[in-house]
């Protein structure tokens, strides 16, 4: 029997898949029903406060421009958040497996609210930016962290059951956000829009500070990886830069990209070797290489950068869609989503509920991706002619698969290695987001090289002779060069009625011109959609490769005990002969 069980682990230990005695030490419930319970309060809370700020302030952005003036820095309010954010991701998660989940989530939320206030009292567009991209130093820890603790708390069976519930408060804050934005910069000042996170995040706090268990890490040597992470800012910062800039600022050829892309991947070849070399030291890295030697892992991570690329792609673009080409009203843009929102918690309530039950989740995972790739599929059957039950039909089922797939690949990583679960879920978060980001701006050159000459095209000659002899007409058209335009809330209101004031032939110029948008917004828009389809398609492929090892938290510690020496001997080999 004891052969048995040490063999189980030797093969386990070789292969990375859940060693048998870190089963037995992370084997749950280890905490009470009132820890648990109470701490979940305040994770949840804190889950809300990181997916609502990021909801609330885009939707307030047009009020901040007019206020503090500066449209040429508009963007680097939201790109500053999401450089520090990101790249903090990982080194959150391997400190919380080091020093323990309180500490590193406590700070972590100390600094997003630091930062909240701080933005708040912003007097100019630079101070914004600049409090943003500390606020974000903060937001860096919050949701990975989160779901780490939901980890700690539960068996990979008892997760499931609380997976629609994170899912539900992310798509809460996705319906809430928008119209709590514009209340507030309604009937009160924008700098409450940062100011509201001050009450609900001193809460969670003071909750998680009295009634959260340390939840401490496992490792027996703590030494903190300052040049792994120096290397990983270094090399991801740019990263990002260079996707964001990409295709807008500058050409994707130019000097300026190419540069950028050659210096982030070879800082980020030099982490991969430090890292490695770290590991095989006996040291502590910021992402462990042998966490790729893990399948479940390494599949997990693919997919779930696939995830994000073909998902974020497509919620991006669906909103510019229903405005730019079915001329929709921008005032409430940020309830288009809503449907993709609700059927997502469906979805993440269902999927919960299944895997909790049965123990499995490699036939949720695939089904998750057809349900996504059908989504995908009626995007792609979009065109000028679509009707809002066309748009509407393809979000439900594209939320549905989101909220099947999106949170079921932590709960697998979290399973298959229990002993580093900070690490492991911060990087899957990492990568989704890096996913999100490359894809988003892949997709929007391939909307802009599609969208210009099947706008220039739809316009009528008159127009396009009118554009060559009169600079007026050549400056309106310039407009639509960027047709995101039509994102911000009156833009298109504006324009009409300055066209208007130029009496019938001016109004006519303009629904000409809109039309011609729509038929270029309905090319490009189209080719994304395909993008994301294809994306999604390696995905489905992808998730094939997943290996399936049982859940834990089926039965009680008890229950095992009391079974024979016979049955436990046979439950050994079964486990062994799965793990090989």
């Amino acid at each position: 029997m004891a052969e048995s069980i040490s063999s189980q682990s030797d093969v386990t230990d070789l292969t990375s898949e859940r060693p048998n005695q870190v089963l037995e030490d992370y084997e749950q419930p280890r905490y009470t029903r009132r820890e648990t319970i109470l701490t979940m309060i305040g994770v949840l809370m804190v889950m809300l406060l990181a997916s609502l700020d990021q909801t609330i302030v885009s939707t307030a952005m047009p009020r901040v421009i007019a206020d503090l003036h500066g449209f040429d820095r508009y963007t680097w309010v939201s790109t500053a958040y999401l450089l520090t954010s990101t790249v903090t991701v990982p080194i959150y998660g391997k400190l919380s497996d080091l020093f323990g989940r309180k500490p590193i989530f406590l700070i972590g939320i100390v600094l997003f609210l630091a930062g909240s206030a701080l933005s708040g009292a912003s007097q100019d567009m630079n101070q914004l930016i600049a409090f943003r991209a500390f606020q974000g130093l903060g937001a860096g820890a919050l949701m990975p962290i989160a779901i780490a603790v939901v980890g700690d708390l539960f068996t990979p069976r008892e997760r499931g059951k609380w997976q629609g519930v994170t899912g539900a408060v992310w798509g809460l804050s996705a319906i809430l956000g928008p119209t709590l934005g514009g209340s507030i910069t309604q009937y009160s000042t924008w700098r409450w829009v940062f100011y509201v996170n001050l009450p609900v995040g001193i809460a969670a706090m003071l909750v998680l500070i009295f009634l959260m268990p340390t939840l401490r890490g496992k490792s027996q040597k703590v030494s903190i990886d300052y040049t792994g992470a120096a290397l990983l800012v270094l090399g991801t910062v740019p990263l990002l830069l260079g996707f964001t800039w990409a295709g807008t600022q500058y050409a994707w050829n130019s000097p300026q990209i190419i540069g950028i892309f050659a210096g982030s991947l070879v800082v980020l070849a030099g982490f991969v070797v430090y890292e490695a070399l770290l590991e095989r030291r006996g040291g502590q890295p910021i992402i462990e290489p042998s966490l790729f030697k893990n399948r479940i892992f390494t599949v997990s991570a693919l997919v779930t950068a696939i995830f994000g690329m073909g998902l974020f792609g497509s919620i991006f673009f669906i909103p510019l869609f229903v405005q730019g080409v079915q001329g929709s009203s921008a005032t409430n843009s940020g309830l288009i989503l809503t449907p993709l929102m609700l059927t997502s918690i469906v979805g993440s309530i269902v999927s919960g509920q299944l895997v909790s039950r049965l123990g499995k989740y490699k036939w949720l995972a695939i089904l998750g991706m057809i349900i996504s790739v059908a989504g995908t599929l009626l995007l792609v059957r979009l065109s000028v002619t679509s009707g809002n039950t066309d748009v509407l039909l393809a979000m439900l089922v594209l939320g549905l698969g989101m909220g099947f797939g999106m949170s079921l690949y932590t709960l697998i990583v979290q399973n298959a290695l229990p002993g580093k679960i900070g690490q492991s879920t911060a990087a899957l978060t990492f990568f989704r987001s890096i996913g999100g980001t490359i894809a988003l701006a892949a997709m929007g050159s391939i909307m802009n090289s599609a969208y210009l000459p099947a706008f220039q095209g739809a316009l009528p000659n008159s127009i396009k002779q009118a554009a060559v002899l009169s600079p007026s007409v050549k400056q309106f058209l310039s407009i639509f060069i960027n047709p995101q335009v039509l994102l911000q809330p009156g833009v298109e209101a504006q324009l009409r009625a300055g066209a208007a004031q130029q009496g019938p032939a001016g109004l006519t110029l303009f629904n000409q011109v809109i039309e011609s948008v729509k038929v270029g917004l309905a090319a490009g828009i189209h080719n994304v959609f395909i993008m994301s389809m294809v994306i999604m398609l390696v995905g489905t492929i992808a998730v094939l490769f997943l290996r399936e090892i049982p859940l834990r938290g089926g039965r009680s510690k008890q229950e095992t005990a009391a079974e024979s020496s016979g049955a436990e001997a046979s439950e050994v080999e079964g486990n062994l002969a799965t793990t090989i």
